[in-house]
């Protein structure tokens, strides 16, 4: 497939698979530089035969086209193929041809000619690395990492080995990059495509803006092509609706000039897009970022942007706050070829503070069309990274201050140019560009749909409502509750104040222990208790993208003028006979009441004993006093103060039934267990204390 040189025309794109040893002419796509060796220093220690260095000094010998030299490969191609019928085998006829379809972005049909002119003896630094990322264009991954594992035996350039080493790497990864399938679907763009490019999608306001060579006119020379302008069609989620596609007006599309990759800041006040390349001698020679603001609802003229580089500057884009561009560029000083910059408005609010971003992003290779998604995360393309072929789509993730590069897989990704994503319903949906087989031609919109399980999500909602009790334990509305939310440990997770309505709501996590505390003045605090454990909905079951689950849990206070006074019993602490030591089964229902204080810090109690009618009364007195003692005793090591507690025995003083000492021998074990109860009763309470 015959791929515009969208890299060079308006993006400073085109994957330069070395921009450290070429020149670049106005087009921005490679002219030739004087960087073949004459000699084994030049790169190689590989000693050259007789026979290879007759074949050397005759490859050296043949006059460039002019047309590979003034960067018109289109043309370029077409001469050379002429010049292989009369000799096949020219090894210098063979490496200018690769170069040539290199250059114009099409290195996968370079390599049968990079082979013959490696067989034929001709000799340059790079040209091995050019043949294996030709080959891994072609899926051929084996005979790359054969010849860069050759090329290494005898390469001495450190630039280039250390290029060739990190290549290698990236095919080693590749085994693992394929595993990771996700359920997305890939599909054509529906009423956008045609037979030229289309390309760098960008996603604003209902409409979709794009690049495109689709009018007939003049052609630019670089690559046979007319030149590109800036569309928009408006959108339906993924599907365009017809008869919206237009170009953008005069203001911005000149006709002559390469113009594409534009972005909007996030308020729609501001415009940036590339331009360049005319293919004039003598005009424009490069590709500039221009800015236009909207005032008044007009567009202002377009302008070049302060922070533009005498070389390629292009594939804008904003942060979510609009206070950072980012954008590729191939200016001195980078990491390699195109590399990903960001500038930032300064306190005049002008675009400065040009900023690499870097090795973490950056390779010595090519990095470009960066997307800051709405979570504020980097997208970008690269060929430097592990990836397929030509340039694939990755994922930068910061955790921490680390940054990780994450291939975006084979759902997405293919041995060709798959480049300049971007979403219209994040993170499911939304567009990027290709030009894999199956196309209809050239660079095309596709569009992608996310299902993967992972993606989507549930919301655990926890609701309830607050009510006061009577004495008759009815209950009515009560309002201006505060409830805290508090995970397993007691910590506090989140509060609300409910209003007259009493109700209450909170997004909680799957797999947890929850407990609720209300508390309101003059009332005592209502707790109550909720798991989602074993509750986790299982998204791989999920046909929409999004769900709720809702738990139920509410919340019963009761007045302290209706509590105050009244007996509460604390049941099951029971006491062995005689005995007076707290079991444990007694502490995990005296905790209870340890908990009740701790959620009503302004309460003080009666803690009061009692015992069957077998014994003395005498004795029945001092074991229930010596019982009361030890409760309050066991509470006070769990943190509540003995001044807010009276221990009362009470003996046989106060019996429930008629288990006295005339009816004792009459009632079942039963009736007597009733009689030996703990109880706790408020005896006096402080608003003041513990209220927020």
């Amino acid at each position: 497939m015959k791929t515009v040189l969208r890299f060079s025309i308006l993006t400073g794109l085109m994957v330069l698979w070395s921009c450290q040893s070429s020149n670049k002419n106005f087009l921005g796509i490679d002219t030739p530089s004087d960087n073949r060796s004459t000699s084994s220093s030049g790169g190689f220690a590989q000693p050259a035969t007789p026979d290879q260095a007759t074949d050397d000094k005759k490859a050296k010998a043949i006059k460039l086209k002019k047309s590979f030299e003034n960067g018109e490969y289109e043309s370029a191609i077409e001469e050379l193929k002429e010049d292989l019928e009369d000799d096949p085998d020219s090894p210098a006829t063979n490496y200018y041809l690769a170069e040539s379809y290199r250059r114009s972005n099409r290195i996968y049909e370079a390599s049968p000619y990079y082979a013959k002119a490696i067989a034929g003896g001709f000799s340059d630094d790079e040209m091995e690395l050019h043949y294996a990322k030709s080959l891994k264009a072609n899926e051929n991954y084996d005979d790359a990492r054969k010849v860069l594992t050759d090329y290494l035996e005898y390469a001495t350039v450190e630039k280039f080995v250390d290029r060739a080493k990190n290549e290698l790497s990236n095919l080693d990864q590749l085994e693992t990059i394929q595993l990771d399938v996700r359920k997305i679907t890939v599909t054509p763009a529906v009423g956008i495509n045609t037979p030229n490019a289309e390309y760098s999608p960008y996603y604003f306001d209902g409409h979709l803006y794009f690049s495109s060579t689709r009018e007939a006119g003049d052609l630019f020379k670089g690559n046979g092509t007319p030149f590109s302008d800036l569309y928009k069609v408006k959108t339906s989620g993924l599907l365009t609706e017809s008869g919206t596609l237009e170009s953008l007006e005069d203001f911005i599309n000149d006709e002559g000039v390469n113009e594409g990759t534009i972005a909007f800041s996030p308020d729609g006040k501001t415009m940036v897009f590339a331009k360049g390349n005319d293919g004039k001698k003598g005009g424009r020679q490069d590709v500039d970022l221009f800015i236009s603001e909207k005032r008044n609802g007009n567009w202002t003229q377009p302008t070049i942007m302060p922070i533009n580089s005498p070389d390629w500057d292009s594939s804008p884009v904003f942060n979510q706050a609009g206070t950072v561009l980012y954008f590729s560029s191939n200016r001195p000083g980078g990491e390699g070829g195109h590399d990903i910059y960001r500038a930032s408005k300064n306190d005049r609010g002008r675009w400065a503070n040009v900023q690499n971003l870097g090795p973490d992003i950056n390779t010595p290779e090519n990095e470009m069309f960066p997307y800051v998604s709405p979570d504020n995360k980097l997208y970008f393309a690269s060929d430097g990274h592990a990836g397929f072929g030509m340039l694939d789509l990755f994922q930068a993730i910061n955790e921490g201050g680390n940054i990780t590069i994450k291939n975006m897989g084979p759902s997405v990704n293919t041995a060709f140019d798959d480049f300049g994503l971007v979403y219209s319903d994040f993170p499911y949906e939304g567009f990027f560009s290709s030009n894999r087989p199956g196309g209809q031609g050239d660079d095309d919109i596709y569009t992608f749909i996310d299902d993967t399980p992972s993606l989507k999500e549930v919301a655990y909602i926890l609701k309830g409502t607050t009510y006061s009790l009577d004495q008759d334990s009815a209950r009515s509305l009560l309002g201006g509750v505060r409830v805290d939310l508090l995970d397993a440990e007691g910590r506090l997770v989140d509060d609300v104040t409910t209003g007259r309505g009493g109700v209450f709501e909170f997004t909680i996590d799957p797999e947890k222990e929850y407990n609720l505390l209300g508390k309101k003045v003059d009332f005592l605090s209502g707790r109550n208790s909720l798991s989602t454990v074993g509750e986790t909905i299982d998204k791989t079951t999920m046909a929409e993208r999004s769900r709720t689950k809702e738990f139920t849990v509410d919340l019963d206070l009761t007045g302290i003028k209706v509590a105050e006074g009244e007996d509460f019993v604390v049941k099951n602490v029971l006491y062995d006979l005689a005995k007076w030591d707290i079991r444990p089964d007694a502490a995990k229902e005296l905790d209870k009441l340890v908990q009740f204080l701790k959620d009503n810090p302004g309460v003080s109690i009666e803690l009061s004993s009692h015992t069957d009618s077998r014994d003395t009364k005498e004795n029945n007195q001092v074991l229930s006093q010596k019982r009361a003692e030890s409760a309050v005793a066991y509470m006070v090591t769990r943190g509540i103060s003995r001044s807010r507690m009276k221990p009362q025995g009470y003996g046989e003083e106060k019996l429930i039934n008629g288990c006295d000492d005339a009816n004792v021998d009459n009632c079942t074990e039963e009736q007597h267990q009733a009689n030996r109860r703990t109880e706790f009763k408020i005896i006096k309470y402080d608003s003041s204390v513990g209220q927020n």
